[in-house]
C-alpha cells in the first residue's frame, strides 16, 4: 500500500465515518477510465471484469456528450412538461412483454425497491414481504430490512419472512431440477403461513430473477413457476430486482426474468441503468401504476431530470444500437468456456456457472464434500487485482468469483482473464 494511499483511507474515515466499504485488501485508487479499462494514480492499468455501472463502458463517448449536451441546455424536475422523460420511458418500456408499459423513474435501485413494496402494499392491500436470506435489495429503511446478511438495528419487522436462497451447487432438498424447485416453493409456503400466523397477509415475494448475490445458481426456465403459482393464490405479488441481471447483460434475454422464464408483476432498476449517472427505475402495469399514485402520493425530485432522461437514453440506444446483448452472449460462452478448461487443472474450482457477461466459478477446498474456499476466494480476488485484474467474489458462502465486465468486453479481453487466473490459480495456496 503506497502513502498516497494511506493518506486517502485517512481522509476517508476522517470525513465519510467508519466501515465505509471499499475493495480488496490495497484499494485501488481510480482516477481515470475508457471502454472496460481502469487506470489507478500511478498509471498501473486494470482490466474492469466486474462493474456493471458502466454498462456500455466507462465513459462511453455517446453518453458523455447526451449528458453534456442536457446539461448546457435544461435541467429541471418532473413537475414542468419535458419530453425527455417521456421518450426514454417509451423506448424502455418497449423491451418488456405487456402489460409492462408504465414507468417511474428514481435516482436508485434502492428507491426503485421501496416504490415497488409500496406498489405491492397498495395493489393487494396486504403486507407480508418474502425475500430470500442471501440477498440484497438497497438501503433504505423499508429495504434494508430485507437484507439477513446485514441485520437492521432493532431487528426485522415482523411482516418480513424469508426463505433459503437457491443454490444449484447444493441444492435445497439435495436434489437438482422440478425437486429443487418444489422445495423452494414449500419453503415459500411455510413463509406465507408463518406470516399469516403473525397477522400479515402476502403482499409481495420480491426476488432478483437471476438470484445475482446468491451465487447466480444454474436454474432452468419455468424453475420460479412453483414459487410464483403460490405467491399469486396467497393474492400477492412478484418484483424482479433487475438491477444486476437487466439491460440485456444475461446475453439470452434482455431481462433476467424474461431468461428465467416468468412474467413479474413490478420490475425495479438501477445501477447500469444510465451508465454510471444515478438513475433508477420502477416498471409495471397502468393497474399497479394507478392502484400505487391513488394510496401513495409520491413525488421525486431528480428522479426523471432531463440530463438523467438522457443519459439513460443514450445507454439504451447503445446497447441495442452496437449489439451488446449478444457480445455478451458470444463473449460469455467463450469466456465460460475458459473456465470450464481451467476447472479440468485446478480441482479448486467445484463449479462453473453464469450466462452472458455474468459469470463465476465456486471455489471448493475439495469437489467431494463440495467444502467452500471462502479464504481462497478472497486471495485470488486479491492477487487478481495486484496482476492487473478487477473481479470480486460472492454467494451464499462468499466463495465464487465474480466476473460482471462491462458489455463492450472482448474475445481478447476474456484471454487476458482466462490466462491471468489460471496463473493466479496455481501460485496461490488452496490453504493459507
Amino acid at each position: 500500500m503506497t502513502p498516497d494511499t494511506q493518506v486517502l483511507l485517512d481522509r476517508r474515515a476522517r470525513l465519510l465515518g467508519p466501515n465505509v466499504s471499499l475493495f480488496y485488501d490495497d484499494p485501488v485508487h481510480v482516477v481515470r477510465g475508457q471502454g472496460v479499462w481502469l487506470w489507478d494514480s500511478e498509471g498501473n492499468k486494470y482490466l474492469d471484469c466486474y462493474n456493471n455501472v458502466p454498462h456500455v463502458g466507462h465513459c462511453h463517448p455517446r453518453v458523455v456528450e447526451a449528458i453534456a449536451t442536457q446539461a448546457a441546455t435544461l435541467n429541471t424536475h418532473t413537475r414542468y412538461l419535458h419530453e425527455g422523460i417521456l421518450d426514454y420511458v417509451e423506448a424502455l418500456t418497449s423491451t418488456f412483454d405487456a402489460p409492462l408499459k408504465t414507468a417511474i423513474l428514481t435516482c436508485t435501485g434502492s428507491e426503485a425497491n421501496d416504490i415497488a413494496l409500496r406498489m405491492a402494499q397498495a395493489v393487494t392491500g396486504n403486507t407480508g414481504v418474502i425475500a430470500t436470506d442471501h440477498t440484497y435489495h438497497g438501503n433504505t429503511m423499508a429495504v434494508s430490512q430485507l437484507s439477513r446478511t446485514n441485520p437492521p438495528p432493532g431487528g426485522y419487522w415482523d411482516n418480513m419472512a424469508f426463505v433459503p436462497a437457491p443454490d444449484s451447487y447444493r441444492p435445497l432438498g439435495g436434489a437438482s431440477g422440478s425437486a429443487h424447485a418444489l422445495a423452494f416453493a414449500a419453503a415459500v409456503q411455510e413463509q406465507i403461513d408463518a406470516l399469516a400466523e403473525r397477522g400479515h397477509k402476502l403482499a409481495c415475494l420480491i426476488i432478483c430473477p437471476y438470484f445475482a448475490n446468491e451465487g447466480f445458481p444454474t436454474l432452468e426456465a419455468g424453475w420460479l413457476s412453483p414459487a410464483i403459482e403460490i405467491v399469486r393464490r396467497a393474492g400477492g405479488i412478484v418484483i424482479a430486482d433487475e438491477v444486476q441481471p437487466g439491460f440485456g447483460r444475461l446475453g439470452t434475454d434482455f431481462w433476467g426474468h424474461q431468461k428465467a422464464g416468468f412474467q413479474p408483476d413490478v420490475v425495479t432498476l438501477g445501477k447500469p441503468m444510465a451508465n454510471g449517472h444515478p438513475v433508477g427505475g420502477v416498471v409495471t402495469s397502468p393497474e399497479i401504476m394507478a392502484a400505487f399514485r391513488e394510496r401513495f402520493r409520491y413525488f421525486n425530485t431528480f428522479g426523471g431530470n432531463p440530463v438523467s432522461a438522457a443519459a439513460a437514453l443514450a445507454t439504451l440506444k447503445v446497447v441495442q444500437d452496437e449489439g451488446l446483448m449478444d457480445n455478451a452472449r458470444v463473449i460469455g460462452d467463450y469466456a465460460r468456456d475458459g473456465l470450464r478448461s481451467l476447472a479440468a487443472r485446478h480441482h479448486c474450482i467445484g463449479d462453473v456457472r453464469g450466462s452472458g457477461l455474468f459469470f463465476g466459478a465456486e471455489m471448493v477446498l475439495d469437489r467431494t464434500q463440495k467444502t467452500p474456499a471462502t479464504a481462497f476466494a478472497r486471495r485470488v480476488a486479491n492477487t487478481m487485482r495486484q496482476r492487473g485484474i478487477l473481479l470480486n467474489f460472492l454467494g451464499i458462502h462468499y466463495n465464487t468469483l465474480k466476473i460482471r465486465p462491462p458489455l463492450p468486453f472482448s474475445r481478447e479481453n476474456a484471454d487476458q482473464l482466462i490466462e491471468t487466473l489460471d496463473r493466479v490459480l496455481s501460485e496461490t495456496p488452496l490453504a493459507p
